[in-house]
């Protein structure tokens, strides 16, 4: 059976946003069964943790003698027995891997630097300062995006794929924010992947995962 390791806890502003959810999406688009290692803070400074997650972070895999981590390696490996995430064209899957790669890299990093900045920092002199050339830098990534998509439904033609399912975790970061609402386009291309039934059944799953208790000290 996969295993996939998941926190049992996290603020909850953070809840539908930690990155076990695009493994588990992942896996339901492939149909393969997994279950969860929930774990606390304590759980990543252990070293049978570390051994398994250099940087105490989640997901975590395991699959028989297979570890990984890093959730774009995961989607990738999952995605290359799937044809509900990777298309059988060669060409195609090369396109599809790119797109994932370009929401870990040209998309992600803007929006979690202005993620931060609002959850953590907002009340400081300097993050003020700082904001409006972040938001600017991450208006200027979702226009380049929404160029791209243009009207189809998919990042690319052949329909639904990995870097689909990535780049829309990636905005989902965006969610404190009115920015996706400038872009109509994205906006609809992300509540149309929402919308499929894996990522569904994945959110509901890692809500479920959680539990009420307090802060860790």
């Amino acid at each position: 059976m996969i295993e996939v390791s998941a926190f049992k806890w996290v603020p909850p502003f953070a809840r539908g946003l930690v990155r076990d959810l695009r493994v588990r999406w992942a896996l339901e688009e492939a149909g393969l069964p997994y279950r969860a290692r929930l774990i606390d803070f304590d759980d990543r400074e252990t070293a049978a943790y570390r051994a398994l997650q250099p940087f105490g972070q989640v997901p975590a895999y395991r699959e028989g003698d297979l570890a990984m981590f890093e959730s774009g390696a995961i989607v990738l490996h999952v995605a290359a027995r799937s044809r509900a995430l990777s298309p059988a064209d060669p060409a195609a899957q090369a396109r599809a891997a790119t797109w994932l790669f370009a929401a870990l890299n040209s998309i992600e990093p803007p929006i979690q630097n202005l993620a931060e900045l609002d959850l953590f920092n907002a009340d400081e002199a300097w993050a003020r300062l700082r904001r409006p050339g972040l938001e600017a830098f991450v208006r200027q990534r979702l226009g380049e995006l929404a160029a791209s998509l243009g009207d189809k439904d998919y990042l690319e033609e052949d329909g639904f794929t990995a870097g689909d399912l990535m780049m829309v975790t990636v905005l989902r970061n965006l969610r404190h924010t009115d920015l996706m609402g400038e872009f109509p386009t994205l906006a609809a291309y992300q509540g149309r992947c929402e919308a499929r039934p894996a990522f569904q059944r994945a959110l509901a799953a890692q809500m479920a995962d959680f539990v009420d208790e307090p802060a860790p000290a």
